[in-house]
């Protein structure tokens, strides 16, 4: 297709690397965002994690039982503060409609799909840029405090051998090989499942320097200017009202993240996108042999403690509340609690910053890529905890559709259409 005008929504991660694909094609493009650089909400200081292995959705079979024990557990995984908010209360009917073993397994072979696509795409990305974003490909260690989680990882690894992906199950002695240091409190942990092809990275810095590239193949960056709403005319985008004025372009491409049902509602378009706040922790490393290899997920506080450069970065909880930003100290001990029980050595926590961002949740996990009835709308959003996972090839698969090329994974049941039954 000859060279077009594309304006895409967001300059975090996922917009960023559409950017990328697309300019890298001869297009023309510009990327619109209110913050003041790139990569400064969601993108910011997620756990840091680049987990193509671990991607599975968070509805599922036994899950409603476990958040209502969860409620009762002090260093709880999920917090829900219910809002009079009819939104909210639809998400979390169609989250609890997805907890079948069916709606899991179908979710779940999505979902490593884009993953597995955006395994290599980042890989050729790193290929032909150089970029360096404190990266490391030393695998992800989900580990298991209780022989139960153990035993429960059978749907979970059909899934990855239907799609080819390496992984070993260990014992407790193979985790303290893979993960040093937790050699110190091996009695908190009976095992792990270990995915070598999982990676490590600052997602902030990888989106930062990602821009800078962009824009030497000529994309522009609008940052600090609003969007306030899509204009149309004769059934199509006619442009983008901005706080600097109307913008206009041949093909348009959202990736605002919790903020994408906002801007579609008015065009009578609904995603079940809702957003889920996570929290963070970064602080230095204080003793190289204490501190983690590569990123542990501690599977039952459900906090991935990684190891980007000289920082220890935790992330995790999820917090369903709206759109709230603030900063909850509970929150904040619970990943306290997780790091330091199993690197009590590794990290200074009297230096972490604390941190939280909104998640764009889809109540089946998968993100939504694809046309909308706009001929010249496309979206790339509701990527969830794997924004920074999945960015690269949700960008690459976003490119393919705007430009009209023939992608080169299944890709309609992506699509918003998905949810229209």
């Amino acid at each position: 297709m000859d060279a077009m005008k594309v304006l895409i929504l967001g300059a975090g991660v996922v917009g960023v690397t559409s950017a990328y694909y697309l300019a890298r094609a001869g297009h023309e493009v510009q990327v619109v965002d209110r913050q003041a650089g790139a990569g400064l909400e969601t993108s910011f200081a997620n756990a840091g994690q680049v987990s193509f292995g671990y991607s599975s959705p968070w509805a599922g079979p036994g899950i409603p039982l476990k958040a209502i024990k969860w409620m009762f557990q002090q260093n709880s995984p999920l917090v829900i503060r219910p809002r009079m908010d009819p939104l909210q209360w639809s998400w979390l009917l169609q989250m609890l409609k997805n907890c079948t073993e069916a709606a899991y397994r179908t979710n779940k072979s999505r979902m490593v799909r884009v993953a597995d696509y955006s395994r290599g795409a980042l890989a050729d990305l790193r290929a032909e840029t150089g970029i360096e974003y404190d990266q490391r490909e030393r695998g992800t260690l989900q580990l298991f405090r209780t022989q139960a989680q153990l035993d429960h990882v059978g749907d979970d690894l059909r899934v990855l051998r239907q799609y080819e992906v390496p992984f070993e199950v260990l014992d407790r002695a193979a985790c303290v090989a893979r993960e040093p240091a937790l050699a110190r409190v091996r009695e908190k942990f009976v095992g792990g499942l270990y995915l070598p092809q999982d990676e490590t990275g600052d997602a902030h810095l990888f989106t930062q320097r990602l821009a800078a590239i962009c824009e030497g193949l000529g994309v522009t960056f609008r940052y600090g200017t609003t969007i306030e709403g899509l204009q149309t005319e004769g059934g199509a985008i006619s442009g983008v009202r901005t706080g600097a004025g109307l913008l206009t372009a041949d093909r348009y491409l959202l990736a605002l993240g919790s903020y994408s049902p906002q801007l579609l509602a008015p065009l009578g378009l609904s995603i079940p996108v809702y957003p889920v706040k996570g929290y963070s922790l970064t602080m230095p490393v204080v003793d190289d042999a204490a501190a983690p290899a590569s990123t542990v997920m501690d599977e039952t506080y459900k906090i991935a403690i990684t190891r980007l450069g000289d920082r220890i970065r935790v992330g995790g909880t999820a917090e369903i509340a709206g759109y709230d930003l603030r900063l909850h100290e509970e929150r904040r001990r619970t990943l306290l609690h997780s790091v330091q029980d199993l690197y009590p050595q590794g990290g200074d926590p009297e230096r972490a910053l604390f941190w939280c961002g909104l998640r764009p949740m889809t109540p089946d996990g998968t993100p939504i890529i694809g046309g909308t009835k706009y001929p010249n709308l496309f979206l790339n959003t509701g990527h969830g905890t794997l924004g920074w996972t999945m960015s690269c090839g949700s960008g690459r698969l976003a490119a393919d559709l705007v430009a009209g090329n023939r992608p080169n994974i299944e890709h309609e049941d992506l699509a918003m259409a998905r949810y229209a039954a």
